[in-house]
């Protein structure tokens, strides 16, 4: 086989639309553009979401919310959980509750809640605790400690 001989397969290729030759070609006159409106001249483009001058639906839709730049999103355990998974004496940390599959992937920390009950005294280190999960992990005799320190809130300018 050479080059030479090769053919294209029929109906491969198929010949380019002719525009704008004369009202008996059948694609004459305003060449398949319609009549007026902005998709007949040249260099037209309609934006995304543009529906004809109607109201968008982007802006149809109600807004309802916020959402603030600086929130933290934590993963979340119970005291039930810790206490099922762990026992007497051990150390938790984000690092043990992620092999233990407690937590999946890191998110902005770990956050106890007070969920359940615990009768094992472990050694808790988390980014944030809920008061009742602190008072239940120290009332059965383990520690509570915070691995990022409170973030401080910036005192009120007071006019004066």
């Amino acid at each position: 086989m050479k080059l030479n001989s090769l053919k294209r397969t029929p109906g491969s290729k198929k010949k380019p639309k002719l525009l704008g030759r004369g009202d008996g070609s059948g694609r004459g006159g305003t060449s398949g553009k319609g009549h007026k409106g902005d998709k007949a001249r040249s260099g037209a483009r309609i934006r995304l979401h543009f529906e004809g001058g109607q109201n968008t639906f982007f802006r149809r839709l109600p807004k309802r919310g916020f959402k603030s730049l600086g929130r933290k999103v934590f993963n979340v355990i119970n005291v039930g959980d810790i206490s099922k998974k762990f026992s007497a004496g051990d150390s938790v940390d984000e690092k043990t509750l992620h092999e233990k599959g407690l937590i999946g992937d890191k998110l902005e920390g770990v956050k106890i809640l007070g969920d359940g009950a615990i009768d094992k005294a472990v050694n808790v280190k988390a980014d944030a605790f809920s008061a009742s999960a602190r008072s239940k992990i120290e009332a059965a005799g383990g520690k509570c400690e915070l691995t990022r320190p409170p973030v401080e809130k910036k005192a009120e300018k007071t006019d004066k």
